[in-house]
């Protein structure tokens, strides 16, 4: 049976996306945005600030790589909070249900706490939940079996009884792989018809 629902933040509570900060940054150009988030400040280059790096230390390496960049790379991390675009919609209303309903609420995100720390108040939902692990605190990611290990053993939930939800396939199978059953985020009608699928509220 399902105790315990476990949230994933950007994406899934929070809407993080760096385009709306470069769309912004190149003027509406938003074929250039994407370019530059598939070619400079990449996902990849991202996670090295969700696994606790010092952002000026990521900074300072991918700007001697790509000095003509050397401005938009500086924004990622000056003008970092252009990149959220508020809750998503309709998921607080689903954590509250939840706990309403008798189940435990948990999140488990990668981000760093450099950049996330300065948010963390404007989101009540986060608050809601009965326990947290972040990325950029423990210096280890998604989709690594040891995040999700870290959070069962610290708040003693069995794998068996618990859902993980996250707009990341790799990191839907990272939980799978130790035993959470994992669900890909689309939105939240969706979650609730897969909420349903498991007897979920």
């Amino acid at each position: 049976m399902i105790k315990n629902i476990i949230f994933d933040f950007g994406g899934v509570l929070i809407d993080w996306n760096p385009l709306h900060l470069y769309n912004r940054y190149f003027l509406g150009d938003e074929a250039k945005a994407r370019w530059f988030i598939d070619n400079i400040c990449t996902m990849e280059w991202n996670v090295q600030m969700d696994a606790g790096k010092p952002f000026a230390d990521g900074i300072r390496e991918l700007t001697a790589l790509h000095p003509e960049w050397a401005d938009a790379i500086a924004a990622y991390r000056a003008r970092w909070q252009e990149m959220i675009g508020g809750p998503i919609p309709g998921m607080t209303d689903v954590v509250h249900q939840l706990k309403d309903a008798g189940y435990h609420v948990f999140g488990l995100s990668n981000w760093s706490w450099e950049t996330l720390s300065t948010i963390i108040d404007d989101y009540p939902v986060i608050k809601e939940l009965e326990g947290v692990v972040i990325s950029g605190l423990e210096y280890v990611i998604k989709p690594q079996p040891e995040i999700y290990r870290l959070l069962l053993d610290r708040y003693r939930l069995k794998a068996d009884e618990s859902v993980f939800i996250d707009d990341n396939l790799a990191n839907v199978q990272g939980a799978e792989a130790v035993g959470i059953h994992g669900l890909l985020f689309t939105g939240p009608e969706m979650l609730k018809e897969e909420f349903k699928k498991l007897h979920i509220m």
